[in-house]
């Protein structure tokens, strides 16, 4: 048995999920067991076409300390309140300011 090497770990969206899974399809024409059930799951619950775009307009409001992967979560959850942004956010030591949170709701309900 092989052994794999992690040459790199990037936070990645479901929907981003869902592609590489797609890709990875075409290539060996049938999933493993693992891969199936994701990709079941997945196909109930990542349905947002422009997630892609989201990411874009999320990168360019150049909000403080708002990284990559609070990005990617936000992404995948979709709060539509600051509410439902803080709940996400509190998993994470980030604070960003109501300012903030505001423009990425605005962002979010804009594309949904």
């Amino acid at each position: 048995m092989t052994t794999a090497e992690i040459i790199a770990e990037n936070p990645i969206s479901t929907y981003e999920l869902k592609e590489e899974l797609e890709k990875i399809k075409k290539r060996d024409k049938e999933l493993n067991f693992r891969a199936a059930r994701t990709e079941e799951y997945l196909s109930q619950t990542a349905s947002f076409k422009k997630a892609t775009e989201l990411h874009e307009k999320l990168v360019k409001l150049n909000i403080p300390r708002l990284k990559e992967n609070h990005i990617k979560k936000i992404i995948d959850i979709m709060p539509m309140t600051v509410n439902d942004l803080k709940v996400v956010l509190q998993g994470y030591t980030v604070s960003v300011n109501n300012d903030g949170m505001k423009k990425i709701v605005d962002t979010i309900s804009k594309l949904h």
